[in-house]
Order: C-alpha cells, then sequence, then structure tokens
C-alpha cells in the first residue's frame, strides 16, 4: 500500500529507509535500523508520534526539548497559522515587527541584566553568537567549557563539545577551547587562572553526558571564578529553559545573572526553526559599534518570532508552571517505584522538574531500555556521550491519565531491559 503525502510518496517503509540511505544521511539511517528503533515518524500529535508502520509511540525525548509542548500545539499552530496572513521570513536587514516583539518579551522573561536579543537559526548557531559577543566584549580569544558537553556542531560551538565531534572536522583547537570535568572547581579555577578566557559556557544540567546535575553551590562558585578572572558566563539553556526545571530558565533557580543567555529548540514550539542570545550591555557593546557585525538570513524569521510568542506565553502561564510540578513529581515518584524494584539494574535517577536521566548498571544500559521502550510504545533516547543514561524528558502539558500509561509502559520494558541484561551472565553462573 503507497503511502502518499501530496508531493511526494513510498511505496513502502522498506523503500523510504532504503532511498533515506542513498540520499540523506546512510550512517545516521543504519545506526538505528542495526539499533532495533527503525522509526520513521509520520503522524504526530500531542505527546504522541506514529511510525510509517503505524506503531504508536508517547514521545519523552521530544528531539531534545523542542516538543515541551507536544507536537503540532493547537494553539501554537493557530498563532502560526494566522501570521501567514501578513506575515513571512522578513528582512534581516531591517527592524521588525514581530523580531522586536519577542525580544522584548525575552528579556521581560529572563534574568537581570540581560538588555538585548540576538537571533540565529538554531542552537549551534546561537552559541556561535555568544562566543564571538564574549570575544569581542574581551578581547580575548580562548573558550572553558566542560568535558562531554554539547552545544552544537556549528563552525565555533563544534569546538567546545567532545572530541568526537571537534576532530572530525578539524575543530579541535587548544590553545582556543580548553575543557574541565563537570563539577571540578579547582580545574575551572586552574584553566581561568591565566585571566586569557573569554567565556566559560555552561549546560545548566549536562544533556548530551546524561544529565548529571551541577552539586549544590558549584554554578555559582563558576560565576564567581568568571567575576574573578574576568571571563563572561553563557548560559546555555537550550534544553534546561522554558519551564523543564520548573522556572522559565534553569539558571534563575541558582540565582545567577548570566552575562549571555542561549536560547534553542523548543522556543518555537517545534513549529519553525528559530533560536535567541540573549546578552547584557558589554557582551552586546558590538550591536551598537556594527549592528551588522553577525547577519542571517533565517535568524528572527518573522515567523518564528510569532511562534516563539506564543510559545512564551504558554509556558509563562500559572497553570503550566502548576502542571510541570505535578507531572515531575507523579513521573518522580513512580520512577522510584520501579527502582525499588530493580536497584541493581536502575541505579541513579537524575531529576530536576521533567529535565530527567535514568542511570543503568550497563555501560550501554540506556541503549538496551531504549530499544525495549520502543517495543513497549515509549520513544526515549540514550546519551550519546554517556550510553549508561537514558534521556526521558516528560512533556510540560501530559495529562495525569498520560503520566499513568507512561509510567506502566516504562515499568515493562525496564523489567523486560533487565532480563535481557542478566541473561550471559546468569547462562556464565
Amino acid at each position: 500500500m503507497a503511502h502518499d503525502y501530496g508531493l511526494f510518496s513510498f511505496e513502502s517503509k522498506d523503500e523510504m529507509l532504503a532511498k533515506s540511505v542513498e540520499f540523506w544521511n546512510p550512517g545516521k539511517t543504519r545506526f538505528w535500523v542495526d539499533a532495533g528503533v527503525p522509526l520513521v515518524i509520520d503522524r504526530r500529535e500531542g505527546y504522541f508520534i506514529h511510525d510509517m508502520s503505524g506503531k504508536r509511540l508517547i514521545d519523552v525525548h521530544l528531539n531534545g526539548g523542542t516538543y515541551n509542548l507536544g507536537h503540532r500545539n493547537p494553539e501554537v499552530a493557530a498563532a502560526l497559522t494566522a501570521a501567514m496572513d501578513r506575515f513571512d521570513i522578513g528582512n534581516h536587514h531591517f527592524a521588525a515587527l514581530t523580531r522586536t516583539a519577542l525580544a522584548e518579551a525575552l528579556v521581560r522573561s529572563a534574568p537581570p541584566g540581560l538588555t538585548n536579543v540576538i537571533y540565529g537559526s538554531g542552537g549551534g548557531e546561537a552559541v556561535d553568537i555568544a562566543l564571538k559577543s564574549a570575544r569581542h566584549a574581551t578581547r580575548k580569544r580562548r573558550i572553558v567549557s566542560i568535558v562531554k558537553a554539547y552545544h552544537g556542531h556549528t563552525g565555533l560551538a563544534v569546538g567546545t563539545g567532545d572530541d568526537r565531534f571537534s576532530t572530525l572536522f578539524l575543530a579541535d583547537r587548544p590553545e582556543e577551547f580548553t575543557h574541565v570535568p563537570f563539577n571540578d572547581l579547582d580545574a575551572m579555577e586552574a584553566a581561568l587562572r591565566a585571566r586569557d578566557v573569554a567565556a566559560v559556557v555552561m549546560e545548566t544540567i549536562p544533556a548530551t553526558y546524561g544529565f548529571p546535575l551541577p552539586e549544590p553551590g558549584y554554578l555559582e562558585a563558576v560565576k564567581t571564578l568568571c567575576e574573578r578572572y574576568d571571563a563572561l558566563y553563557i548560559a546555555d539553556e537550550v534544553q534546561t529553559g522554558l519551564m523543564r526545571t520548573g522556572e522559565m530558565w534553569g539558571i534563575a533557580k541558582h540565582g545567577i545573572e548570566p552575562d549571555i543567555m542561549v536560547i534553542g529548540k523548543g522556543i518555537s514550539g517545534g513549529l519553525y526553526p528559530i533560536s535567541a542570545v540573549l546578552v547584557n550591555e558589554r557582551a552586546g557593546a558590538w550591536l551598537s559599534e556594527d549592528g551588522f557585525g553577525h547577519i542571517s538570513t533565517f535568524g528572527g524569521a518573522e515567523l518564528g518570532c510569532v511562534a516563539g510568542l506564543k510559545t512564551l506565553e504558554v509556558c509563562g502561564r500559572p497553570e503550566t508552571r502548576s502542571m510541570v510540578h505535578y507531572i515531575a513529581d507523579t513521573i518522580g515518584r513512580g520512577l522510584r517505584r520501579i527502582q525499588d524494584d530493580y536497584p541493581d539494574w536502575l541505579v541513579g535517577i537524575r531529576q530536576n522538574g521533567v529535565v530527567i536521566g535514568l542511570e543503568f548498571a550497563h555501560p550501554e544500559g540506556a541503549k538496551i531500555v531504549m530499544r525495549r521502550l520502543y517495543e513497549n510504545g515509549v520513544w526515549a533516547i540514550f546519551s550519546t556521550l554517556d550510553p549508561r543514561v537514558l534521556q526521558y524528558k516528560p512533556g510540560l502539558l501530559m495529562s495525569p491519565e498520560l503520566c499513568e500509561e507512561l509510567l506502566d509502559r516504562t515499568e515493562v520494558a525496564i523489567g523486560e531491559a533487565w532480563r535481557e541484561a542478566a541473561r550471559p551472565a546468569r547462562r556464565a553462573s
């Protein structure tokens, strides 16, 4: 039976996957097929995605938080559809109606001290803008980030991340990018002591590393070190922003006023590519010196700004905040009950609001659990830089009934994965 999508069609899922290998990305396509997750997303709505085969999955990957409000959120979709009667992407050279409105709303929502907004089309570009702004402000070049950090794959951003990605594209330049272990203040101070660092860029909770939580006082101490050694503090809120921690911006829970804050993924509800960099007066000085210093044709596209305005408004509602606290409590308690049944398998639950990492007692335990979850109708993803840990991210607006269904399916999948992982050991004994 053909799958007809109007402008294109495929005879079967197998044909589509074969063409994906041929014309798109052979390595990534084959990886998921070999991993037992041959997912090709077709229909999607709310917190459900449907494979081409018709299989329904509860989405707790959310593409890194892109779908915090669910797929094709009706309010965001309606705002975007209505905007198409007046707007398109706009012209990046000129002051723009929607770009200005979203910038004002973002600044008003942000920690104190952030005064201006610079737009990009994705998180990697936004990190590039942040690093360029810090270099301009401090007249220094070196950037400090965390070992196993992830800040995107674009030109400058890739150098802040893991060697797996930076060396692939010859972007591993130790004279410009220094990596220090997370939660290690001595290493951080050693990296800053020479006073040659433009900025420290920090995910509030490192996502691709499996959501290790900052120790009490760690982020605050890093900010103090930045001030002591004249380096700017860049808060990467791409995955921890927009109410995921129970506050609009995760960094605000630490009482930190960053010099620069990076926003991406969920800011447009998954309906239009847009990202934003918020800067204080020092970091944004180049905007007055040469406002054409960063040009991005699609950065701050006006349709994306409309989607961003509606997304920000929905995330900021008191009822959304209350829902996040309810979901975090319900899911957290349910996961701890599951952990009580499998204490030697599910060995850690890393949670801040609905930012959750599940740690398993196997070098690739999260891959095993991911596959079993997929078979049981849940989509969550392993942490690329620590495959022991499953990224498990419930949406902000999940209903109580869906929370319970998710926990039921998760319990079954974790039990199956535990039995699968234990099988070789039992045969050996």
